[in-house]
């Protein structure tokens, strides 16, 4: 197993998760910090990967979140996804992360495996365009529908691009 060069690990213990990981998708980057374990997928066997945490005893996926790398000290991808995994059985704790790029990031959503994806997902592609193949309704969620952009991308101007005076002004009466 690798360790993240920015992250200093706690411990050389080894996570029988990531041994089942690893396993199953040959050697994976980890680390370890402050006692959280956390590991890269590779996008292409994120669903599986997933699944297989799933079936291990992670019943709970607590969140799915991304982080826009553009122009960040010498970042391999655009885009890192992060999953963050829990028992409900168990004080285990996962963070997987998935990197994706453009010209069409793309990653499988894993609603079939933990309902509370669909909106976690909807809210990743809205704020920052990830397509989440097998997606039951990949549609805008706090955007409205005619918004093209997606603005939590570090390319998308701190202003906006105009948009937001085109679309009508909702009042409190209204909402």
């Amino acid at each position: 197993m690798n360790s993240f060069s920015d992250a200093p690990s706690d411990s050389a213990t080894t996570c029988p998760h990531l041994v089942a990981l690893e396993q199953a998708f040959g050697s994976l980057e980890s680390s370890l910090f402050r006692g959280q374990q956390r590991v890269v997928v590779p996008a292409a066997n994120s669903f599986a990967a997933l699944g297989l945490l799933k079936d291990r005893g992670f019943d709970l996926l607590v969140d799915v979140s991304c982080v826009d790398y553009l122009e960040y000290r010498g970042a391999k991808h655009r885009y890192g996804l992060v999953y963050l995994l829990a028992s409900t059985t168990s004080p285990d704790r996962l963070t997987v992360r998935v990197f994706a790029d453009d010209p069409e990031p793309t990653v499988a959503s894993v609603v079939p495996l933990w309902e509370a994806a669909n909106w976690l997902e909807r809210e990743v592609w809205d704020l920052f365009g990830i397509h989440f193949t097998g997606h039951p309704d990949l549609r805008r969620l706090v955007m409205p529908e005619a918004f093209t952009a997606h603005p939590l991308r570090k390319d998308y101007p701190l202003q906006g691009r105009g948009e937001r005076h085109n679309f009508p002004v909702i009042t409190r009466d209204h909402s």
